[in-house]
């Protein structure tokens, strides 16, 4: 038995063949915007799919830091009776 095998058992995951996790990576790797992916044509080690989905990841978790903060300083500086406030609270909700 393989050790990756024997330690998805260890931790109760449920059993996933080879030719299932290929197709989970491929299809993981279809996710990946292609300026990202620069091998999706080739074939990729599935280690290189999951390093590159996690930098993605990462990198979309900054966007979203970054606009919240660029969305705060904006409320802060308006008048919360402005129209402009309002559009932004409608957002929200």
């Amino acid at each position: 038995m393989s050790s990756r095998r024997s330690r998805s058992q260890q931790a109760g995951a449920s059993n996933i063949n080879d030719a299932q996790m290929a197709d989970l990576i491929s299809k993981l790797q279809q996710l990946i915007p292609h300026e990202i992916n620069h091998t999706r044509s080739s074939k990729v080690s599935a280690s290189k799919v999951l390093q590159e989905t996690c930098n993605y990841i990462r990198r979309l978790n900054k966007e979203v830091d970054d606009l919240s903060e660029r969305l705060s300083e904006l409320l802060e500086s308006t008048d919360t009776n402005s129209p402009q406030a309002a559009i932004i609270r409608s957002l929200f909700m």
